[in-house]
């Protein structure tokens, strides 16, 4: 059995749904030595999140941040916590509902991914920064 681990910033984005498979593969070479084990990725922020989806037509993200933003209003006035503006709140309870972390099988050396599916990276905040996420691969 072996363990890879490490935690990479991945660049800013806009607010928005970004696919970053690319990006968690190039962090983590030692994933071609694995011939079965797990790839886990989990993101340090709670106005951030992860999810597996389709990564062929960027539409489907456009269409994830226009369902998103109709299901967890800016601006409500029953939240509290607004303390880094109107997307604060919102941002946190999105990042709830996508969730903090992926977890996908490796087979022979690669992500073992169904052929429309990539890694996004779920940018809740309009200002979000730079995001910290934790890669860690195990296996045979």
């Amino acid at each position: 059995m072996q363990f890879f681990q490490r935690q990479i910033s991945l660049q800013a984005r806009n607010r928005g749904f970004h696919l970053i498979t690319e990006e968690i593969l190039r962090a983590m070479p030692e994933l071609k030595t694995l011939k079965t084990g797990m790839l886990q990725v989990f993101i340090q922020h709670t106005s951030a999140s992860l999810t597996i989806n389709e990564n062929a037509d960027p539409t489907v993200r456009l269409d994830f941040e226009t369902w998103m933003n109709k299901a967890v209003p800016e601006g409500d006035p029953d939240y509290e916590h607004d303390y880094e503006g109107d997307d604060d709140m919102p941002a946190h309870i999105k990042s709830s509902l996508m969730g903090a972390s992926v977890l996908i099988p490796i087979t022979n050396g690669k992500l073992n991914l169904g052929t429309w599916q990539g890694i996004y990276l779920c940018e809740h905040r309009n200002r979000g920064g730079s995001r910290w996420v934790v890669i860690s691969a195990w296996g045979n």
